[in-house]
């Protein structure tokens, strides 16, 4: 039977590939899974990362027109909420399916929560599969296949130690060991009743 990191790997594996099998960033996805499933929520997560990958490509363009610079910032910015509401979005599942538990008297609370180092997995997923891209470059030579070979190798030792530290979280919030908060990340930038640009430009 998968872990739930298995789980979560094979599905943002597939994500992964399946954008670039179309590499666009305005490119609309099939999502495979039932709506608001935590399947869906997965596959949607690694969609919206992998879009954002692409993005901060984009704007790197040393020579990029400062208008479109612009708007790609604030497509970043916007790309940012949404990966921080569907994180949250993940953590009430945790939250939910483990509501019964019991926590032991020596509970403790996690230094993070299940959903952002999920969150941590899938921004993973991406930095392999493009390490693996840079060590097949027909355009690149054999030192830099090389290097990009041995930072492969650290990114999946990577991968597999946080897919177990997250089944070991998951499983002592099964066992009360640990328990869970969810918190509302406080972006204040985006919103406007909190940076003080935006709700000085108001008044």
């Amino acid at each position: 039977m998968m872990t739930f990191s298995e789980h979560c790997n094979t599905i943002f594996s597939a994500c992964t590939r399946y954008y670039h099998t179309m590499d666009q960033v305005d490119a609309t996805p099939v999502n495979p899974y039932a709506f608001k499933s935590i399947d869906y929520y997965l596959f949607l997560k690694n969609w919206i990362d992998a879009v954002q990958w692409h993005l901060e490509d984009i704007i790197r363009d040393p020579h990029i027109d400062p208008v479109q610079a612009l708007a790609l910032k604030r497509r970043i910015d916007g790309s940012n909420q949404e990966r921080t509401d569907l994180v949250e979005l993940i953590d009430s599942y945790f939250f939910d399916r483990y509501r019964s538990v019991r926590p032991l008297p020596s509970a403790t609370v996690n230094t993070e929560s299940p959903a952002w180092a999920i969150d941590r997995l899938s921004i993973l997923t991406l930095k392999i599969y493009h390490m693996q891209q840079e060590t097949e470059r027909p355009d690149s030579d054999d030192t830099h296949r090389r290097q990009c070979g041995e930072k492969l190798q650290v990114l999946l030792a990577q991968q597999g130690d946080l897919s177990l530290a997250i089944d070991q979280l998951l499983a002592d919030v099964e066992a009360g060991r640990k328990y869970m908060k969810v918190y509302k990340q406080m972006k204040m930038y985006n919103d406007p009743a909190l940076n003080p640009v935006l709700y000085g430009k108001s008044q």
